[in-house]
């Protein structure tokens, strides 16, 4: 889950692009120029002058007016320091193709007329202003594009570390939940059967450090964590009475190297042992774990022994976390369905979770 991103050092890139395409647009009255000729470098000045006021427009928006103004929600500060520079540049440009002006930079070099640049006119005064106005909205969607990445990737990385702090604090929590429960079968083990009680701790010990040194990731490969089910359900196994049937079928390679999140199936499980089992009346536990086509399920169907209101600690918190935490790893990718049949005597949970993102998700 350690996907964090660092934007800044992404950020010279688009440097060498405005250099490039800088480069392309003002070498491109060069190219275009006739070859037999030779390079008319007056001619060229001549447009250079333009080009060099889309420069200044251009810039003008991408380093001041965008960040300085329109991100701070300062729009008309904004429209009214384009406007003035617009007006300013066009100005400039038909003073300096005033036939009196031309004489006095060029003298005798002077350029022959160019038959684009007509007297300034009114009509070729708006023309050339929304050419400029282009350049103004591209300096600035361009720099509103590069600010919305920005936004976008400190958004994620956010996210990201809000979920990374919710996870393992929901994990913190479960870990408890999960010591108290089977530290609860142990001590009713310990009043019928010393023995049993020992074996217990022994497989307890195995569970903890499960628990506590091999799922410290967000994920863990899928045989590990049906190694940890199998013990878990032994040392389930130890405390049941006659009359009680317990089925396990696991459909999972030995060596399934799957990703899966820890202790996810495992609390279906406590369920179905805590709520499954009366010592007085026949009971049974049929566990399936399933892997084909990057997807694994687990089926638990259990008889339904409600427990009363006195005998219901933690009841229900394993179930939440593991619903939250589904939430945060497989939005989209699980389905989890639960309840009891018309009698309300077999209690089914199925839940099943997409490994793997199908494609055009």
């Amino acid at each position: 889950m350690n996907t964090s991103v660092h934007h800044p050092k992404s950020m010279p890139l688009p440097i060498y692009i405005h250099m490039l395409a800088w480069a392309v647009f003002f070498a491109f009255p060069l190219l275009m120029s006739n070859t037999s000729e030779g390079i008319q470098w007056n001619k060229y000045l001549r447009h250079l002058i333009v080009l060099a006021m889309f420069f200044v427009i251009f810039y003008a928006n991408y380093w001041v007016f965008v960040p300085k103004y329109l991100l701070k929600k300062e729009s008309s500060r904004y429209l009214i320091y384009n406007i003035f520079l617009i007006f300013a540049v066009v100005s400039f440009l038909h003073l300096w193709y005033m036939p009196y002006l031309q004489d006095i930079v060029w003298g005798e070099h002077k350029p022959e007329p160019m038959h684009s640049i007509p007297p300034p006119r009114w009509v070729f005064v708006v023309k050339d202003s929304i050419v400029f106005i282009f350049m103004a909205g591209l300096g600035t969607v361009i720099r509103l594009s590069m600010q919305w990445q920005k936004a976008e990737a400190a958004r994620q990385e956010a996210e990201q570390n809000r979920m990374e702090a919710e996870l393992n604090n929901l994990r913190n929590q479960l870990n408890p939940h999960f010591l108290l429960n089977t530290l609860n079968n142990i001590y009713a083990l310990i009043a019928f059967d010393t023995e049993k009680a020992q074996q217990a701790v022994q497989d307890l010990s195995k569970l903890l450090r499960h628990v506590l040194y091999e799922n410290r990731g967000t994920f863990v490969p899928l045989c590990k964590e049906i190694d940890f089910m199998r013990n878990y359900i032994e040392l389930m196994r130890i405390r049941l009475v006659k009359g009680v049937h317990l089925s396990i079928n696991i459909e999972v390679s030995k060596d399934s190297q799957t990703p899966i999140a820890p202790l996810l199936f495992i609390s279906l499980i406590e369920n179905a042992f805590k709520h499954g089992i009366s010592p007085t009346e026949s009971s049974f536990i049929n566990i399936t774990i399933s892997e084909r086509d990057g997807e694994v399920e687990c089926r638990i169907v259990n008889s339904n022994h409600p427990k009363t209101h006195l005998d219901k600690s933690g009841s229900g918190i394993g179930l939440e976390q593991v619903k939250r935490r589904l939430e945060l790893l497989y939005p989209g990718r699980y389905k989890w369905e639960m309840g009891v049949n018309a009698d309300k005597t077999v209690y089914t949970s199925l839940l099943s979770i997409q490994t793997r993102e199908k494609k055009g998700m």
